[in-house]
């Protein structure tokens, strides 16, 4: 979990050869729509927005920034 001003992310590395696996992509799925069931009730409470990358780990670098992991591993779903 990373909490930055405009938001908090849910953060999953996972091994390069794992990411196209079912119960990867399976799990993957849950951890975002609870991360948009989060978000509703942040709104409710003036919150900030949940999102959840799911991060393959050879993009991982010591230069990686926040915002690049989220350009570059925003799970926006496979359905």
């Amino acid at each position: 979990m990373v909490e930055t001003e405009n938001g908090k992310l849910l953060c999953e590395p996972k091994r390069r050869s794992e990411m196209d696996d079912k119960t990867v992509l399976a799990k993957a799925e849950a951890a975002a729509v609870w991360c948009e069931h989060a978000s509703r009730h942040a709104e409710d409470i003036d919150g900030k927005k949940w999102q959840y990358l799911l991060i393959p780990h050879d993009v991982i670098s010591v230069q990686m920034t926040v915002d690049g992991l989220i350009a570059g591993c925003l799970f926006a779903g496979t359905m």
